[in-house]
C-alpha cells in the first residue's frame, strides 16, 4: 500500500513514512492510493474489536515493516471495552458506547493505535526521537497523552484554546507532565490547528525536532477508526444495513465511518451532527464550501470553523458531489444541547455528553421527519468531563469513571501560549 498526498497524487510514500511526517510535504492530507474492499458476510458476528481491527487495517499496511506487528498492535491499542445499547423509544436503534477508555473519550482508540505503530516504527531504526505535536479542542491532547506518557523517544506538545475547553478536559491536558507538555493558546482551536500546521510544514523545524502529529490530520489517527464502525456495522447485521449519525468537529471520526462503508460494511447514510459551527451543514445544504472562524458552544470539542479532513472527503468522492452521496449534515445550537441532555435524562435516565447530545437530537429530528430505517448513534465522550453544563440540566451529580477518577486526583499544569507560530517555535 502506497500513500498519497490530497493534493498530488505523484507524491507517494510508504505507510511508515506516511505515519511519521503526519502531514504531506506539500500540506495535503495522506490517504490511502487506493481501498480495500471487503465481504463483510465473512466475518464472524462475535469477532472480537483487536481482531476486527486486525482484519480491516491489514490492507492498508500490505508491504510494510508493520504488516507482521500489526495483530499485537491492534490487540494492544484496542484492549478496550465497546459498546453497543439499545436506545429506547427510537427503535430500532442502538447507542455505540466510545468513552470507555483511559480518558473517557473515543480517541483513545486511535491514539493508542497510533503511538505502537509509531514506537514499532522506531524500534526497527526507521526515525529517532519524534516531538508529537497536536491541536486539541477537548478530549484529543488528553488521549495522545495518555497514549505517548512515558514512552521513551517521544515528547508530546499539546495545543489547546484556553478558556474553551471544560474544566476537567483542560485539568486532563495538564496532568500528566514528564514526557507531555501543555500549552494553553490564546486563541481558538482553529488557531491552535493552523499553529500545528505550520510546524509541520517546515522543513528545518521538523527535522530539528523530528515533528510529527497525532491530530486526525494524521492517518494514523484516521485509519483506526474505521475498525469500531466496521464492528458495530457487523454486530448489527441482523438488523440490515445501519444509518449512523456522528457528532461532528474536524470531521475525522464521521470519514472513519464513511470509509467503512466504502470498503464494503453495511452501512448506509452517514448523518453529521454539527454544533453551532455551521460550515459543514451549509455545505451539505448546497453552499460552496466556506472556512470560518470557530464558534464557542457547549459542545467545545466541536468546535471546528474549518474542519481539517474536509479535504480528504473532498478527494474520497473527486468524481463525484458528496452531496450526492449518502451524505447528510445538520446544526444543533446549544438550546437543543441543553433540551437533548434534559430529555434523555428524564424519558429514558440516560446522561449523555453535550456531544452525544447532538447526535441523538439530530436523530430525534430524523425520525420527526419520518426516518424509519435502522440507525446507529456514535456516543464519544463521557458525560463526567462535562458536569459544569450537564449537572445544572439533570439536578444531580454525574458519577465519575475510575480513570478520570485517577487523572483528576493528578496535579495539573499548562503554560500559557500566544496563537502566533513564532511562540510556538520558541517553545519548541
Amino acid at each position: 500500500m502506497k500513500y498519497i498526498s490530497t493534493r498530488n497524487p505523484a507524491l507517494s510514500v510508504t505507510p511508515e513514512q506516511a505515519l511519521k511526517a503526519g502531514l504531506a510535504a506539500d500540506g495535503g492530507l495522506y490517504v490511502p492510493a487506493s481501498l480495500p474492499n471487503f465481504d463483510h458476510r465473512r466475518f464472524s458476528r462475535e469477532i472480537s474489536l483487536p481482531e476486527c481491527a486486525s482484519a480491516v487495517l491489514a490492507p492498508f499496511f500490505s508491504g510494510s515493516t508493520l504488516a507482521e506487528r500489526l495483530d499485537p498492535i491492534c490487540r494492544q491499542a484496542f484492549d478496550l471495552p465497546l459498546l453497543i445499547k439499545p436506545l429506547p423509544g427510537r427503535e430500532p436503534a442502538w447507542m455505540l458506547e466510545l468513552f470507555h477508555g483511559p480518558t473517557a473519550a473515543f480517541k483513545d482508540f486511535a491514539a493508542r493505535f497510533l503511538a505502537r505503530c509509531l514506537a514499532a516504527i522506531q524500534d526497527t531504526g526507521q526515525t529517532p526521537g519524534q516531538t508529537v505535536i497536536v491541536a486539541t479542542s477537548g478530549d484529543t491532547g488528553a488521549a495522545v497523552a495518555a497514549a505517548f506518557h512515558g514512552m521513551p523517544g517521544f515528547r508530546v506538545v499539546i495545543l489547546y484554546p484556553d478558556g474553551r475547553v471544560s474544566a476537567r478536559q483542560a485539568h486532563q491536558l495538564g496532568a500528566f507532565g514528564d514526557n507531555v507538555f501543555a500549552f494553553r493558546v490564546d486563541g481558538s482551536f482553529d488557531d491552535c490547528q493552523r499553529m500545528a500546521k505550520q510546524a509541520l510544514s517546515d522543513p528545518a523545524l521538523v527535522a530539528r525536532h523530528g515533528l510529527t502529529t497525532a491530530n486526525s490530520i494524521s492517518i494514523g489517527r484516521l485509519l483506526p477508526q474505521i475498525s469500531y464502525y466496521a464492528l458495530a456495522a457487523i454486530r448489527l447485521a441482523d438488523a440490515g444495513t445501519i444509518d449512523v449519525v456522528v457528532p461532528t468537529g474536524n470531521l475525522g471520526n464521521a470519514l472513519a465511518c464513511i470509509l467503512a462503508r466504502a470498503i464494503g460494511f453495511p452501512i448506509g447514510d452517514v448523518y453529521l451532527a454539527t454544533n453551532a459551527n455551521r460550515t459543514l451543514s451549509d455545505y451539505f445544504a448546497g453552499a460552496d464550501y466556506q472556512g470560518r472562524d470557530g464558534l464557542q458552544t457547549l459542545a467545545n470539542a466541536m468546535d471546528v470553523g474549518d474542519p481539517s479532513n474536509f479535504e480528504r472527503l473532498a478527494w474520497l468522492y473527486r468524481d463525484r458531489d458528496p452531496r450526492a452521496a449518502g451524505i447528510y449534515a445538520e446544526s444543533i445550537d446549544d438550546s437543543a444541547i441543553r433540551a437533548c441532555i434534559g430529555r434523555e435524562f428524564e424519558q429514558h435516565g440516560s446522561i449523555v455528553c453535550p456531544h452525544t447530545a447532538c447526535a441523538i437530537e439530530l436523530l430525534r429530528r430524523l425520525r420527526a421527519r419520518g426516518h424509519k430505517k435502522p440507525a446507529l448513534v456514535a456516543a464519544t465522550a463521557h458525560p463526567a468531563k462535562f458536569e459544569a453544563i450537564i449537572e445544572p440540566i439533570l439536578g444531580q451529580a454525574v458519577p465519575l469513571p475510575r480513570s478520570l477518577q485517577q487523572l483528576l486526583a493528578r496535579p495539573a499544569s499548562a503554560q500559557p501560549l500566544a496563537a502566533d507560530f513564532e511562540a510556538l517555535k520558541a517553545v519548541l
